[in-house]
């Protein structure tokens, strides 16, 4: 904690989903650290209430979907607040049940989320923080789900995919352009971190003929159970800060157990075995 608070403390972080789960666990831990915190989410009552727990941070309510509204969030932080240290694209939404049955508003739910809603925090922000010419870093929340492959969550787990190659793309740009002195682009994947995101989560729907509603139901009554033994917020936090400042990449919460994730999927495509059902252990994409 000490290497995080030399690093990070004193500084402004700016946390995109903050309101809830790893999002308020980072939040948290960052006002720890000595770090003024932008809570950034949809829910105004929720970034309200996490405002007044934590003294001296500033709640703003605001979609990333939106690339207008994160451009006039970057401006009124930097005109506002001062320059970003910590940049954190974290919201993020889920989605149960077959791929053929997603309602076509929930799948562009979930990318227009979680990987646009990254897109558009990194277009926003990263220019000002290159233009500030001092050190900064930049965090994109994938998921265990980014490394492993999962039934019923296909949107999502395409979301967290993509999320983890924009970043792995988006740090050799960073490098390609000069900057990898000055700005530090990390990927976070978490595994299973309380939160209510599968309670928030779109399913089907029970109107279209045909239509697995007890599929989607199913597998999302299996990540509720996930979520009972799921690791505290903070404690996430606490793993994932450590890890960033001493530099680390792909920053884990569990790093066994995402580790292990890792590994088997590099051995998958190595050994190009076609996906298989589990049926004794599941990889839980449950991050936020």
């Amino acid at each position: 904690m000490t290497r995080a608070r030399e690093t990070f403390g004193g500084g402004v972080a700016v946390i995109t989903g903050a309101a809830a789960g790893i999002g308020a666990g980072l939040a948290r831990h960052a006002h720890r650290l000595g770090m003024t915190v932008v809570l950034v989410d949809v829910d105004a009552q929720a970034a309200a209430a996490l405002r007044d727990e934590l003294p001296g941070s500033i709640d703003v309510v605001c979609d990333v979907r939106d690339a207008d509204a994160m451009a006039a969030l970057a401006e009124r932080v930097y005109r506002d607040v001062g320059s970003v240290r910590l940049l954190v694209n974290n919201a993020g939404v889920e989605q149960f049940g077959y791929l053929w049955d997603t309602p076509v508003a929930n799948w562009n739910r979930v990318m227009d989320i979680n990987v646009s809603g990254v897109f558009h925090g990194v277009r926003a922000f990263l220019p000002r923080m290159i233009a500030a010419q001092t050190r900064a870093w930049v965090w994109n929340l994938s998921s265990i789900g980014g490394v492993a492959v999962v039934p019923l969550q296909t949107p999502y787990i395409v979301s967290k995919h993509a999320v983890l190659a924009l970043t792995e793309c988006l740090r050799l740009e960073v490098e390609l352009a000069g900057h990898a002195d000055l700005i530090q682009v990390q990927a976070v994947l978490p595994g299973a971190v309380k939160s209510n995101i599968f309670e928030t989560a779109g399913g089907v729907d029970p109107a279209a003929d045909g239509t697995d509603v007890a599929a989607a139901e199913s597998q999302r009554a299996a990540m509720l159970d996930i979520k009972a033994d799921a690791m505290d917020p903070i404690e996430a936090a606490e793993v994932v800060f450590d890890q960033a400042a001493d530099g680390a990449f792909y920053l884990l919460t569990q790093p066994d157990y995402v580790g292990s994730a890792m590994a088997e999927r590099a051995e998958v495509l190595r050994s190009r075995t076609p996906p298989q059902l589990r049926t004794t252990r599941r990889f839980d994409p449950a991050e936020h």
